[in-house]
């Protein structure tokens, strides 16, 4: 009798492999172009819609549920009405494109390929996995002056984004930290819990090294609003230990560069003495406001902004921004977009789209917190519950001070899928043949 080592079924494979391969794609070094073309990861999450509608022919099952549906099909109509006014139907097509990939296609394949909690877990601690990969990246960069340029300074972590795309490094981290902390939060394993509040805690460290203000402001308001939403008491323990973290490594380290203070204290300055980054934010949210009060209802048309943008900007605005440093020569970077997501939309789609995604993003939000209070006293999957709720409320709040592009931008559409899951499904709400409610 012989005895033959036998790999599982391909059937009992978790089905949010494809998922996962997206998020570890994110993990190699990647230079993209100067119009920031489609990556690895892109491709992948292409593969993933393509797998999830396979999947679904195969086992005859009904994709989506009325309110699943009408949640993640509201943006389609803006976006339609968008892409008919563009400038070139190829704008209005590779931009619809970028939106549906982002907002529906890949958060709608994602909700559908995980079963239960075990796979939404095991996508939470991928994020978490590429987060201390892409961190270790950015400290050894702090480090070792091989960062992109910072006042001078090869210093700023990037991780293997480049100093093309610097808010790669920062976003990625971000996420990884808020899934930690709805890990450590739960009520999984005294292990499990311990091993995602250290790696909450070691994650704070590149974070910081990203010098990215709008990053630290959405995550210390999400992970507040995890806290809270766990108890009052864990939030006042949890604080204290942040508080000592912080300490430990500004005092006995001496982490506190005077950069880093600098960048810390311009936070507070951004309307008595903000630097030029941030005047020529103010520079382009203005000429966002201004297409869209031109075009109030359907906007300037996907990707009209940068065609529009000299027409409403003021001479404030610079040429573009210095990048240089981690393997990169110095060059022009131009400001093509408003750094708002929600300007960005306004200004191009017009408050018919805004509405629209809005409204998506709303409607996830509130299902997700409700399915947060129905497990937050003794339900099952309250870390689940909120890493979604966390996620989402990182992204709604980072989109203040940034928008969509990069190779980071597929890793927002699986947050998206994530926080759907819970949303539409996580609390148990869902069929025996797996019909999401």
């Amino acid at each position: 009798m012989t005895h033959a080592l036998t790999l599982p079924r391909v059937r009992q494979w978790p089905p949010v492999l494809p998922a996962l391969a997206v998020v570890a794609l994110l993990a190699l070094p990647l230079t993209p172009g100067d119009e920031g073309g489609a990556g690895p990861a892109d491709a992948a999450s292409a593969l993933v819609v393509v797998y999830c509608a396979i999947r679904l022919v195969r086992d005859r099952r009904r994709p989506l549920s009325r309110t699943a549906a009408v949640l993640l099909g509201l943006p389609v109509a803006g976006l339609a009405l968008a892409a008919a006014g563009a400038a070139s139907p190829g704008a209005g097509i590779s931009g619809m494109g970028r939106y549906l990939q982002v907002f529906v296609l890949v958060p709608a394949a994602v909700l559908l390929l995980i079963r239960d909690r075990g796979d939404f877990r095991l996508l939470a601690w991928a994020f978490v996995g590429l987060a201390v990969w892409q961190g270790a990246i950015g400290t050894h960069q702090y480090m070792t002056g091989t960062g992109a340029s910072y006042q001078g300074q090869d210093i700023r972590a990037v991780g293997t984004f480049g100093a093309s795309d610097v808010m790669g490094m920062a976003t990625v981290v971000s996420f990884g930290l808020v899934c930690s902390v709805g890990l450590a939060l739960g009520r999984t394993s005294v292990r499990q819990r311990a091993v995602a509040a250290g790696c909450a805690v070691a994650l704070l460290l590149p974070l910081a090294l990203s010098f990215s203000r709008g990053a630290w402001i959405a995550t210390a308001a999400t992970c507040g609003a995890q806290l809270v939403l766990a108890g009052l008491r864990r939030a006042l323990a949890v604080t204290a230990v942040v508080a000592a973290t912080g300490v430990i490594l500004v005092g006995g380290f001496g982490l506190g560069s005077a950069q880093l203070q600098e960048r810390i204290g311009s936070v507070t300055r951004v309307t008595d003495a903000p630097d030029q980054s941030v005047t020529d934010r103010y520079t382009l949210w203005a000429a966002a406001a201004g297409m869209w009060r031109e075009h109030p209802l359907t906007g300037v048309g996907l990707k009209g902004f940068p065609e529009h943008r000299d027409t409403h900007a003021s001479l404030a605005l610079s040429a573009g921004s210095d990048t240089e440093g981690a393997g990169a020569d110095f060059r022009k970077q131009p400001l093509l977009s408003p750094h708002n997501m929600y300007l960005l939309v306004l200004a191009e789609q017009g408050l018919l789209g805004l509405l629209a995604l809005a409204g998506c993003w709303l409607g996830l939000l509130v299902c997700g917190l409700r399915g947060l209070s129905r497990v937050r006293r003794d339900g099952p999957g309250l870390d689940c519950a909120l890493v979604a709720c966390g996620l989402l409320i990182w992204q709604l709040t980072d989109f203040l001070y940034a928008d969509i592009g990069g190779p980071s931008t597929v890793l927002t559409a699986v947050c998206f899928g994530l926080a759907a899951w819970w949303a539409l499904a996580g609390s148990g709400e869902t069929t025996a043949r797996g019909t999401v409610r």
